[in-house]
Protein backbone atom coordinates (compact mmCIF):
# COMPACT_ATOMS: atom_id res chain seq x y z
CA UNK A 1 0.00 0.00 0.00
CA UNK A 2 1.08 3.26 -1.10
CA UNK A 3 2.65 5.66 1.93
CA UNK A 4 4.20 8.50 2.91
CA UNK A 5 5.81 8.85 6.05
CA UNK A 6 6.82 11.99 8.27
CA UNK A 7 9.86 11.55 10.79
CA UNK A 8 12.38 14.32 13.15
CA UNK A 9 16.11 13.47 13.29
CA UNK A 10 17.81 16.12 15.57
CA UNK A 11 14.88 18.12 15.55
CA UNK A 12 11.18 18.55 17.16
CA UNK A 13 8.68 19.50 14.31
CA UNK A 14 5.01 19.25 13.86
CA UNK A 15 3.88 19.41 10.49
CA UNK A 16 0.36 21.09 10.24
CA UNK A 17 -2.31 19.52 8.29
CA UNK A 18 -0.27 16.23 7.51
CA UNK A 19 -3.29 14.29 6.00
CA UNK A 20 -3.83 17.16 3.72
CA UNK A 21 -0.05 17.78 2.98
CA UNK A 22 0.42 13.51 2.05
CA UNK A 23 -2.91 13.86 0.00
CA UNK A 24 -1.46 17.11 -2.00
CA UNK A 25 1.55 15.24 -2.51
CA UNK A 26 -0.16 11.69 -3.58
CA UNK A 27 -2.13 13.80 -5.99
CA UNK A 28 0.91 15.76 -7.42
CA UNK A 29 3.01 12.28 -8.17
CA UNK A 30 -0.40 11.27 -10.12
CA UNK A 31 -0.74 14.13 -11.88
CA UNK A 32 2.76 13.33 -13.55
CA UNK A 33 1.91 10.14 -14.48
CA UNK A 34 3.65 8.34 -11.63
CA UNK A 35 2.73 5.57 -8.97
CA UNK A 36 3.62 6.27 -5.38
CA UNK A 37 5.13 2.83 -3.84
CA UNK A 38 6.66 4.73 -0.28
CA UNK A 39 8.51 8.34 0.30
CA UNK A 40 9.66 9.10 3.71
CA UNK A 41 10.19 12.95 4.41
CA UNK A 42 12.88 13.17 7.48
CA UNK A 43 12.94 16.99 9.48
CA UNK A 44 16.68 17.20 10.53
CA UNK A 45 18.91 20.12 11.92
CA UNK A 46 21.26 21.81 9.65
CA UNK A 47 24.05 19.75 11.59
CA UNK A 48 22.16 16.52 10.78
CA UNK A 49 21.76 17.16 6.71
CA UNK A 50 25.15 18.82 6.39
CA UNK A 51 26.84 14.91 7.36
CA UNK A 52 24.53 13.67 4.99
CA UNK A 53 25.60 15.90 2.22
CA UNK A 54 29.20 15.51 3.78
CA UNK A 55 29.14 11.34 4.01
CA UNK A 56 27.13 10.98 0.59
CA UNK A 57 27.12 13.53 -1.70
CA UNK A 58 30.67 14.36 -1.08
CA UNK A 59 29.89 18.25 -0.78
CA UNK A 60 30.66 20.27 2.63
CA UNK A 61 27.75 22.89 2.56
CA UNK A 62 24.70 23.26 4.51
CA UNK A 63 21.70 22.94 2.02
CA UNK A 64 17.84 23.05 3.06
CA UNK A 65 17.13 19.42 0.86
CA UNK A 66 18.29 16.03 -0.23
CA UNK A 67 16.41 13.83 -2.19
CA UNK A 68 17.48 9.81 -2.29
CA UNK A 69 15.34 8.45 -4.91
CA UNK A 70 15.58 4.47 -4.24
CA UNK A 71 13.00 4.09 -6.66
CA UNK A 72 13.75 0.23 -8.94
CA UNK A 73 11.37 0.34 -11.55
CA UNK A 74 10.75 3.44 -13.89
CA UNK A 75 7.30 5.36 -12.75
CA UNK A 76 7.30 4.22 -9.08
CA UNK A 77 7.89 6.56 -6.48
CA UNK A 78 10.59 5.24 -3.57
CA UNK A 79 12.50 7.90 -1.99
CA UNK A 80 14.05 9.11 1.31
CA UNK A 81 13.71 13.52 1.56
CA UNK A 82 15.96 14.88 4.15
CA UNK A 83 14.78 18.69 4.80
CA UNK A 84 16.72 21.23 7.37
CA UNK A 85 13.75 23.07 9.34
CA UNK A 86 16.57 26.13 10.38
CA UNK A 87 16.92 26.58 6.75
CA UNK A 88 13.26 26.53 6.01
CA UNK A 89 12.83 29.18 8.69
CA UNK A 90 16.07 31.09 7.55
CA UNK A 91 15.07 30.83 3.65
CA UNK A 92 11.61 31.70 4.67
CA UNK A 93 12.68 35.20 6.06
CA UNK A 94 15.12 35.68 3.27
CA UNK A 95 12.81 34.65 0.87
CA UNK A 96 9.82 37.29 2.53
CA UNK A 97 7.37 34.06 3.02
CA UNK A 98 6.07 32.14 5.46
CA UNK A 99 7.45 28.91 7.69
CA UNK A 100 4.91 26.74 6.24
CA UNK A 101 4.77 28.41 1.97
CA UNK A 102 8.73 27.67 2.31
CA UNK A 103 8.40 24.42 4.12
CA UNK A 104 5.45 23.25 1.48
CA UNK A 105 7.61 24.35 -1.51
CA UNK A 106 10.52 22.19 -0.42
CA UNK A 107 8.55 19.38 0.55
CA UNK A 108 7.22 19.31 -3.53
CA UNK A 109 10.42 19.99 -4.71
CA UNK A 110 11.76 17.04 -3.40
CA UNK A 111 8.65 14.97 -5.23
CA UNK A 112 9.46 16.56 -7.75
CA UNK A 113 13.39 15.41 -8.29
CA UNK A 114 11.88 12.01 -7.61
CA UNK A 115 9.59 12.67 -11.05
CA UNK A 116 12.88 13.32 -12.84
CA UNK A 117 12.59 17.33 -12.51
CA UNK A 118 16.19 18.70 -12.37
CA UNK A 119 17.65 22.17 -11.16
CA UNK A 120 21.53 22.21 -12.00
CA UNK A 121 20.99 24.28 -15.02
CA UNK A 122 19.57 27.72 -15.13
CA UNK A 123 16.46 26.21 -18.07
CA UNK A 124 15.93 23.14 -15.11
CA UNK A 125 15.72 25.49 -12.68
CA UNK A 126 13.26 27.82 -14.22
CA UNK A 127 11.54 24.82 -15.03
CA UNK A 128 11.41 22.98 -11.43
CA UNK A 129 10.10 26.78 -10.13
CA UNK A 130 7.55 26.75 -12.54
CA UNK A 131 6.52 23.12 -11.79
CA UNK A 132 6.84 24.16 -8.11
CA UNK A 133 4.50 27.19 -8.20
CA UNK A 134 1.91 24.61 -10.62
CA UNK A 135 1.56 22.38 -7.69
CA UNK A 136 1.83 24.74 -4.50
CA UNK A 137 -1.02 26.60 -6.33
CA UNK A 138 -3.42 23.27 -5.93
CA UNK A 139 -2.77 22.86 -1.95
CA UNK A 140 -6.06 22.79 -0.79
CA UNK A 141 -4.90 24.03 2.39
CA UNK A 142 -3.45 26.77 3.68
CA UNK A 143 -2.21 27.43 7.25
Amino acid sequence: MPAIHFFEEDVTYKLKDKLKVKQWIKDTIAAEGYKLQELTYIFCSDAYLLKINQQYLDHDTYTDIITFDNSEYEGEIVGDIFISIPRIKENAIKFKVSETDELHRVIIHGALHLLGYKDKTPADNKNMTQKEDQYLAKRQFIT
